[in-house]
């Protein structure tokens, strides 16, 4: 009897233990062996293998969780990478060679950022992959990698870049004609949404019930949302993310893009990113802090001991200002992105920096020495977060490796002064391709294959017709 007893506590105190922790996270493992315990016990049956093109759209496979953890070898076309966004492919030339075999790229799990997929209805997960050669070289044309290589460019000078990004976006009344214009959704209180709603919480209200699946699809994914606000535009929102590592952050706005567009589709409203979707409204920007942390000592390099400004944060300031208008098509990607960076507007067509100053293109809010950055508020919505990363981290650097020193900071209103910025497409796409130090820094095969790729999509545009074309010519010329 005793023995029989001590069995029955034994097993009431085995049914107690807690599982690993790695089971609980809700985003990342580390090994294989703890990806497949933690599919299984979620009972998980499929997973999405993603990686972002060119554009930032989720691209890869799925499959059956047993099938990933088999040790199953990935691939996709290495032509998915060369794509516009219409689903063209550019012309040979400037540096650019379409591979005529058209030869896999090896899909690469990054296991840190497995997470769940919780708008699907089935138990779903996915996993952000990185691309690879057939012998394990890295593809140096892809997006995630071109960001890894500037961060382990800071990595071999003993830095580590801290960013921080804020996204914009508009939600709009689902509109299956592109024919015709959008407009903004209706709210709870049953009529459109208009604009001047900046930091207004009853505008953010109006979306209740979509915004809680932002939240709870964010995390539901162990991403962190900062702030949400409703900014200046009718419809037009911003989700703030808290500081941290490049890749880490692209990764979140990545995933953040799918999350608020499914939880849009949802609640029968389409989300974009487009950076100036609504004639008459402002223009969505992803403005992006950044900061650069010493690796032996964890000191913001930008503040000296004694919390003076330091060399360096000006060296950064001054590389931004000379290199950002050569980098600005990995900032403002699409025809669409030029729209928004016009004269008096919100958004800067400057090279100009400011203390704590909106109309400047770099600002440098007000904060404690140690939390010193530098804004850099060109970017649009639309760019891809790896590449506007990598771009405005790369242009920081640039100006620290060559102490290049800035223009003195302006603390006036700066936005009706004369635009500084290329004001086209093609401009931007010319400047790009002469920039040697920025090529040597983000790799000559991306740069010949985006600038051929966006060289393709400005002429896929120039094919098409517009309502300014039909409303001012038809009749008048």
């Amino acid at each position: 009897m005793p023995v029989a007893k001590k069995d029955a506590r034994s097993s009431k105190k085995a049914s107690r233990i807690e599982p690993p922790a790695f089971l609980k996270n809700l985003r990342g493992v580390k090994t294989w062996k703890e990806a497949t315990d933690w599919l299984e016990w979620r009972g998980i049956e499929d997973i999405e293998c993603i990686t972002p093109d060119q554009a930032g759209v989720a691209r890869g496979k799925m499959m059956p969780s047993k099938k990933f953890t088999s040790n199953t070898s990935l691939a996709l076309p290495s032509a998915v990478f060369m794509a516009t966004i219409s689903g063209g492919y550019p012309e040979d030339g400037n540096g650019f060679t379409y591979p005529e075999d058209d030869g896999d790229l090896k899909l690469m799990p990054d296991l840190s950022t497995l997470s769940a997929v919780p708008w699907e209805t089935d138990q779903t997960a996915q996993v952000i992959c990185d691309l690879v050669h057939q012998d394990g070289r890295a593809v140096e044309f892809t997006p995630r990698n071109v960001l890894k290589r500037v961060v382990e460019a800071y990595a071999e000078l003993g830095w580590k870049p801290v960013v921080a990004p804020e996204i914009e976006f508009y939600l709009v009344r689902k509109n299956p004609d592109p024919d015709y214009p959008l407009t903004p959704p209706v709210g709870r209180s049953g009529r459109p949404i208009g604009g001047g709603q900046g930091y207004s919480i009853a505008g953010v209200n109006e979306f209740d019930e979509l915004i809680d699946d932002i939240y709870h699809f964010s995390e539901g994914q162990g991403l962190e949302i900062d702030t949400l606000i409703h900014e200046e535009g009718a419809g037009q929102l911003e989700i703030n993310l808290r500081h941290g590592d490049p890749v880490e952050l692209a990764d979140q706005v990545f995933l953040f893009k799918r999350t608020i567009r499914e939880a849009a589709l949802k609640h029968e409203t389409y989300a974009t990113f487009m950076a100036k979707p609504i004639q008459g409204q402002p223009g969505s920007a992803m403005h992006i802090h950044q900061s650069i942390i010493d690796r032996k000592t964890g000191k913001n390099i930008f503040a000296a001991a004694d919390g003076a400004e330091t060399d360096a944060f000006h060296h950064f300031i001054g590389g931004m200002q000379r290199h950002v208008p050569n980098a600005l098509v990995m900032f403002a990607p699409y025809v669409n992105s030029y729209r928004r960076l016009t004269q008096a507007a919100s958004a800067p067509v400057n090279t100009k920096w400011g203390y704590d100053n909106r109309t400047t293109a770099f600002r440098v809010p007000r904060s404690d020495p140690g939390a010193r950055r530098v804004e850099n508020r060109i970017p649009s919505s639309d760019a891809n977060p790896y590449l506007a990363l990598a771009g405005s981290l790369a242009c920081g650097l640039i100006g620290l490796r060559n102490q290049i020193k800035p223009d003195a900071p302006v603390g006036r209103t700066v936005n009706d002064d004369r635009i500084e910025l290329p004001r086209s497409l093609l401009e931007s796409v010319q400047l790009f391709e002469a920039d040697e130090e920025l090529k040597a820094l983000l790799g000559a095969q991306f740069v010949t294959t985006y600038a051929a790729i966006k060289k393709a999509e400005f002429e896929t545009f120039m094919e098409v017709i517009s309502p300014w074309e039909r409303e001012y010519l038809l009749l008048n010329v």
